[in-house]
């Protein structure tokens, strides 16, 4: 047993639980602010929680001027690596500042002002970011999406927000391919009954786009002679961003950050729980139409005037397997931040860590993972080669930064494989069962959060209080329901098991989808996996395993599903009625990395279903459908 009762860990979590407002107002003093806050938590309109509302600040005021203020400008603020382009590039924040208060001042300059919204629709170039700062220097509204995402659905966020402008690049770089993002911002354009009054264009030297006059207007000459933009401070509660959840089915819901708690909880994040100190080179293997980007690609790092790093690549393919290791060597990484799948993707390249020991990695102090469930294999493997803490942490593109995690900056606690590790400051996290009682320790149920969250998550949906309402304070009044479900140990532990849909009920018994899935991943053919609950008429659902094998794997796949089968029978029991598994080359995900389960269902079911907006390749679907057939489902 893990004693939790004597740490510094326990001591913060008890200073917090027995004087939250203190708490967050002494966190609240890292920051600048124009008019200081005289108190941390509004709740005069609960369930509607508002952070330093009577402040007044600037989020990009905070994450650059500050520093060339204080005398960091000549510091590195942004290095730009792409393998598929063969460049590397650095931005100082003397130099970002210049560049994000001229596009400012044009963007200022063609009418966009304090609470207009900007769509950004932006590959992984620094100009991604200087446009996210552009727009908050102004007390704008930015919202970016995902560049390459289909013109339907950017035209439902262009409905959806409204934007007085959109910046957009004219293309994006894939491994071998080219995606030409203006003709599907046109197209958006034209589809959406909202028009943006203008649109500023990138024009990467891979493929210029046509620009329409008196609407589109070059990056550069947009900017030629315009006066550089101030910061305009605004109030603790006026949206810094939207950012519309990756959902599979309904309409994308527009998340909303706060200004205030936004800044507070992000430089918290980046002392306590990444451990770097400003100045220090920090990287998060993501992209900036993602929350992960949002928070540690852009404005976590900025604000606590550390260099980040915008990486336009992959982890396996440019060129290969060793990219992630060649970047922490040559930029001396000494955070890492990427998802479960992303070291998967390593792994099944590269079993045997081969290419690891290329590298001079002796600057990376620690691995975080987030994005899906890190299995105990994965965790294992990284941990094994890297010899640094691998910590997975869980959070949620709502809540912005960690809920569960293991704190570096406080202290290093025990690892226990397959936990993220314990809450932190701020969440008060429950296991409920389906009336809303509290669970006991090591009890499947319901991951709630207690009311209010902390600071930087969303105080609401952009336009739709009802439905904020509904999706997240109804099924636990007086709760945050997180859609996963899982336990909490003895310790304090907590176990994220599944989506709650992802818990499937076996004649009878309530079983986790993703401790099989950590059964299966701990095989040592096994790459990648996921499991599903199919509908059958005897059990009412039983469990159906995809499996990616390692490179290099010639065995017969029989025999791996034979003995993976075992496996789940030894680790779980039989009462799983885990029999059915399939090996396959890929799963279905997200281009951000999460595995399409419910889509997944769907097509074993032979269920109607909505192409998902965000998958990487849909073509995968049609490899599901085939794997299904061979072992009985899927019409």
């Amino acid at each position: 047993m893990t004693d939790q009762s004597d740490t510094r860990y326990h001591d913060l979590m008890q200073y917090w639980r027995d004087n939250p407002e203190a708490y967050w107002m002494e966190a609240a003093e890292y920051i600048d602010w124009d008019v200081k806050p005289t108190h941390a938590l509004d709740d005069s309109d609960a369930p509607f929680y508002r952070w330093f509302s009577d402040a007044q600040t600037n989020t990009c005021f905070n994450a650059v001027d500050r520093h060339v203020r204080d005398g960091r400008g000549d510091q590195v603020a942004i290095i730009h690596d792409s393998p598929i382009t063969g460049t590397q590039s650095k931005i100082t924040y003397a130099e970002l500042q210049d560049k994000v208060a001229k596009l400012a001042g044009a963007l200022a300059a063609k009418g966009v002002t304090k609470g207009d919204r900007v769509i950004i629709y932006m590959p992984m170039v620094p100009e991604a970011l200087v446009a996210m700062l552009a727009v908050v220097r102004l007390g704008a509204i930015h919202s970016v999406v995902f560049g390459g995402f289909a013109a339907n659905e950017l035209a439902v966020r262009i409905d959806d927000c409204a934007p007085k402008a959109i910046i957009a690049a004219s293309c994006g770089l894939e491994p071998g391919r080219t995606v030409a993002y203006k003709p599907l911002l046109d197209g958006a354009i034209e589809i959406a009954e909202h028009k943006p009054e203008f649109t500023v264009i990138l024009q990467r030297e891979q493929l210029e786009a046509d620009l329409i006059d008196g609407r589109d207007y070059d990056w550069n000459a947009v900017q030629d002679g315009v006066t550089p933009a101030e910061c305009v401070p605004v109030e603790g509660s006026h949206p810094c961003y939207i950012l519309y959840t990756s959902g599979t089915t309904g309409a994308p819901k527009g998340v909303i950050r706060s200004t205030a708690g936004h800044m507070v909880s992000l430089y918290w994040t980046m002392e306590k729980i990444y451990a770097v100190k400003p100045g220090e080179v920090f990287w998060a293997a993501s992209d900036v139409g993602w929350v992960v980007g949002h928070s540690y690609i852009c404005y976590g790092p900025l604000l606590h005037g550390n260099t980040t790093i915008v990486f336009e690549g992959k982890p396996v393919g440019t060129p290969d397997a060793g990219t992630f290791w060649r970047v922490i060597e040559e930029h001396k990484v000494a955070s890492f931040f990427t998802a479960p799948t992303a070291i998967r993707a390593v792994k099944r390249e590269d079993p045997a860590g081969k290419l690891i020991k290329d590298y001079d990695l002796s600057h990376l102090r620690a691995l975080f993972l987030a994005g899906e469930r890190a299995d105990p294999d994965t965790i294992q493997w990284a941990f094994d080669h890297l010899k640094v803490p691998v910590v997975d942490h869980w959070w949620q593109t709502e809540t912005g930064f960690a809920i569960a995690a293991n704190p570096l900056g406080v202290e290093e606690i025990p690892v226990k494989l397959g936990s993220p590790s314990v809450p932190m400051p701020g969440y008060d996290v429950q296991i409920l069962d389906e009336g809303g009682n509290e669970m006991g320790p090591n009890e499947l149920g319901a991951i709630a959060i207690k009311l209010p969250l902390p600071p930087g998550t969303l105080p609401g949906l952009w336009n739709a209080d009802d439905r904020f309402r509904k999706s997240y304070l109804t099924t636990f009044p007086g709760y945050y329901e997180t859609g996963d479900a899982g336990m909490i140990d003895e310790d304090g532990y907590l176990y994220i098991m599944a989506r709650t849909d992802d818990v499937i009920n076996v004649a009878g018994h309530r079983l986790s989808t993703g401790g099989m899935e950590e059964v299966l991943a701990g095989h040592p053919d096994v790459a990648e996996c996921a499991v599903i609950g199919v509908t059958d008429e005897l059990k009412g659902q039983l469990p159906v395993g995809f499996l990616c094998l390692n490179a290099g794997v010639n065995r017969p796949h029989d025999e791996v599903v034979t003995e993976v089968v075992k496996l789940v029978r030894e680790k779980i029991g039989p009462v799983a009625a885990f029999k059915l598994a399939v090996v396959v080359d890929r799963l279905p995900k997200t281009r951000s990395g999460k595995i399409l389960r419910a889509t997944m269902v769907k097509i074993a079911d032979g269920a109607d279903f909505k192409m998902p907006a965000t998958i990487d390749d849909p073509a995968i679907l049609d490899e599901i459908r085939d794997a299904l057939k061979t072992i009985g489902y899927a019409a």
